[in-house]
């Protein structure tokens, strides 16, 4: 019996050390195993993960370039702001620490958490921006609370001051953070969240050149976030700076002749393309854009009817009027339709077939020739050359001018207007062109759009009779030294192909226009420099006869086109005023003051003039007004 139970706990025995062998033996496997993973299988994440325990890399915002006129005044340059941001490795609770900040500093807490979530799948040594342009009361806050908030550094960025508040906004343009989409985007691989990037304007056009390149040092710290060595620092380039051909002057006298008025202006170099002036009105303050705008003013700027945000200059596209006029007149005379003795008796109105096209004088001009119906802006002159004509050699014309195209300026969304023909409308509309609707289209009205721009190229091209230049906003790129990198040169699209006694005959009538009793452009004379130019109107909406007062949004806009010296021109200047009824009176005065601010500016600061008697004095270069200059008795104010 007792030799039976022996040999029954002796089997008990050994089946208890088997299995409690089989369990040591099943976790030495799990441990080797488990040392396979760990050592071998995924050696390169967890040797990562090691070295992120140890180290931070704290990045240095590279300065952007700065952005200059043609004289080298500076209308963009840099102020420091302050960057909040985490390191992610060094916070345990993500959302008490979010709560603190709130608490402290006052920010928006989805914002916060948004921000955070668009830092993830970066090594998570590496700062977040959770807020950007945050006040120096914020800064001490957190000095002060640096204990509490583990992880939070304090970061320095470089943002951009714009000296001239609004001046040029549309041009110029500005700069704000880098967006998702953007990141996802081929040609932004440097750039990380948080970052500041050009979103319109200069700023966009130029980003790489503008840029720079960041910098930042990696250190190596303990684990509780103290530094112990640098191990690799790499300084931040300063961007280029950009030199634009834009006169700073020339460009805020223009922009204060505007007033409260809504339009564009832009000024060209004949010779050579290159842009002056690049006005639209009213403007908005850049600065506002690098940060988050508030709601009070953007509010503002989407219930203004001017369309403070719009570019003008670059995407306005406004019926030419009667400085369309131009063209037909040079189609006429490459035609053979008409010579500089060809008249035409207005008697205030034309009739074609049971349509009667009005003259904007009802009186009616009387004989008329190319002259007079340019120094008049005579209508029927150009309803019966219109007829004569046919669109298509209208169209033929214009299309030597290069209209109807963006003519590349440099900057994004440029528009091209519109040069109609009869396929254009059979194209767009399924309908053939009738004979009535080239009687519009001759006198800028109808189907036909320019741009500021396209106007401006106009008068240029008028003016040194022939030569179609690419309108260009920059000069040259310099480095940080001051050293050129790149200039840019004139460049020549195109040439019209008209012969120089043709635009002749009509650079007289333009000079009518502007200096001759009965011409329309005479708010636009100087008295010491020559200047030729062509009023406009053009028709925002056809309205009935009416005793009312015309809404401001439905009156006509106002246009001047001119070019000066008329002898030997340097310079020549497209205006358009929204809804300002009249080109004579609204726009004429605008060139003209911008004129004078232009050959002002050409003169020596301080000039001795000779008095009458014969003392001296000094003219400060401050010019009367356009509309100061001296009338000639007869001026028409009517366009």
């Amino acid at each position: 019996m007792k030799e039976q139970r022996f040999i029954r706990e002796n089997m008990e025995s050994k089946h208890r050390i088997l299995l409690l062998s089989f369990v040591v033996g099943a976790l030495f496997f799990v441990l080797v195993l488990r040392l396979w993973h760990l050592q071998i299988l995924n050696v390169d994440d967890y040797r990562s993960m090691s070295e992120n325990n140890r180290l931070r890399f704290v990045p240095e915002a590279a300065s952007r370039g700065a952005i200059m006129d043609r004289s080298g005044t500076v209308l963009v340059s840099n102020r420091p702001s302050f960057s909040l941001a985490v390191v992610p490795q060094e916070v345990k609770d993500r959302d008490a620490l979010l709560d603190q900040l709130v608490s402290l500093l006052g920010l928006d807490r989805a914002e916060l958490a948004e921000r955070w979530e668009k830092g993830k799948g970066r090594a998570r040594y590496y700062p977040v921006v959770l807020a950007s342009n945050i006040t120096r009361d914020q800064v001490e806050i957190v000095e002060e609370n640096r204990l509490h908030l583990p992880g939070i550094e304090i970061e320095m960025k470089p943002v951009r001051e714009y000296a001239g508040g609004k001046l040029a906004a549309h041009l110029l343009g500005y700069i704000g953070e880098v967006s998702e989409d953007e990141l996802d985007h081929k040609g932004y691989e440097e750039y990380n969240p948080g970052d500041y990037i050009g979103k319109n304007g200069i700023e966009r056009s130029w980003e790489k050149d503008l840029h720079g390149s960041d910098g930042g040092r990696q250190l190596e710290v303990d684990a509780r976030g103290r530094v112990l060595r640098t191990i690799s620092e790499a300084y931040p380039t300063v961007g280029n700076s950009v030199v634009l051909t834009i006169d700073a002057n020339l460009q805020k006298q223009a922009e204060q002749a505007f007033g409260d008025q809504a339009g564009a202006a832009v000024a060209m170099d004949v010779n050579t393309g290159e842009v002056l002036a690049f006005v639209s009105n009213p403007g908005f303050d850049p600065a506002l854009f690098s940060g988050k705008l508030p709601a009070d003013i953007w509010k503002e700027y989407l219930e203004d009817k001017r369309h403070p945000l719009e570019n003008k200059a670059l995407t306005g596209q406004y019926p030419p009027g009667s400085t369309f006029k131009i063209i037909t007149a040079l189609a006429g005379l490459e035609n053979g339709k008409i010579d500089e003795n060809t008249t035409v008796t207005c008697n205030g109105s034309y009739d074609l077939g049971s349509s009667t096209f009005n003259c904007w004088n009802r009186r009616g001009h009387g004989v008329t020739n190319l002259k007079k119906s340019l120094r008049e802006s005579c209508d029927v002159y150009y309803y019966q050359l219109g007829e004569h004509l046919g669109v298509d050699a209208i169209a033929a014309t214009a299309k030597k001018f290069l209209l109807g195209a963006p003519l590349g300026i440099g900057l994004l969304h440029e528009k091209g207007g519109l040069i109609p023909t009869a396929d254009w409308k059979q194209k767009r509309f399924g309908k053939r062109w009738y004979h009535g609707e080239t009687l519009p289209v001759a006198i800028g009205q109808g189907y036909v759009l320019m741009t500021p721009i396209q106007m401006a190229s106009m008068i240029a091209t008028v003016a040194n009779e022939g030569n179609v230049f690419r309108p260009h906003l920059v000069k040259r790129i310099v480095d940080s030294d001051g050293k050129t990198l790149k200039e840019f040169q004139p460049e020549l699209l195109g040439t019209t192909g008209i012969s120089a006694d043709k635009f002749k005959l009509v650079k007289q009538g333009l000079f009518a226009v502007v200096n001759e009793p009965g011409g329309t452009g005479g708010m636009a004379r100087l008295h010491d420099v020559r200047v030729a130019g062509k009023t406009g109107s053009s028709q925002v909406v056809k309205l009935r006869n009416s005793k009312m007062a015309t809404p401001w949004q439905f009156r006509d806009h106002a246009l001047f086109v001119a070019f000066a010296p008329y002898e030997k021109p340097e310079i020549a200047i497209a205006v358009v005023v929204e809804h300002g009824e009249h080109g004579g009176s609204a726009a004429a005065p605008i060139v003209g003051r911008m004129l004078r601010a232009w050959f002002d500016g050409k003169k020596p600061k301080r000039e001795a003039v000779r008095t009458k008697t014969g003392g001296d004095k000094e003219d400060n270069g401050d010019a009367a007004p356009a509309d100061k200059e001296p009338a000639v008795k007869g001026d028409a104010q009517d366009d």
